[in-house]
């Protein structure tokens, strides 16, 4: 299952969305509920890890070595610039709070062991989330 979630810049879990079924690659899964579209009517700009690009114009995503080099078309990765990585390890510092949050929701354990319906395991996850924010 994919669970979409979203931190406040202290860390602090502040939404998590509806458990999707199967295999889903983060873009996708951050597409169905529209949190792209709903971060973009609010104005708030999320931090997210490269899984993510493409997801919306106001969901960040860190620079990545290309798999085709632009100048010579071949199937290589090159090197980002020195501006590439500084980007990259600010944009890293600034998700770190929300990879907290994601950690703690993790270490519950009914969620790691969970072996039911996605719509089970979305009302798992709201009453953990529930005693995360109530603790």
């Amino acid at each position: 299952m994919n669970v979409q979630v979203l931190a406040d810049p202290a860390g602090r879990l502040i939404w998590a969305s509806p458990a999707l079924p199967g295999a889903r690659l983060d873009a996708g899964a951050a597409a169905e509920p529209g949190i792209g579209k709903a971060l973009g009517a609010a104005g708030v700009t999320a931090f997210a890890d490269s899984a993510y690009h493409g997801a919306g114009p106001t969901i960040r995503a860190p620079h990545r070595r290309l798999r085709r080099d632009p100048n010579t078309h071949l199937f290589t990765r090159r090197e980002l610039s020195a501006g590439q990585r500084a980007a990259n390890q600010a944009h890293s510092a600034v998700r770190a709070p929300g990879e907290r949050a994601n950690a703690q929701l993790k270490t519950w354990r009914v969620l790691r062991k969970i072996r039911s319906s996605p719509s089970a395991a979305s009302i798992l996850v709201n009453a953990v989330q529930t005693m995360i924010l109530n603790s």
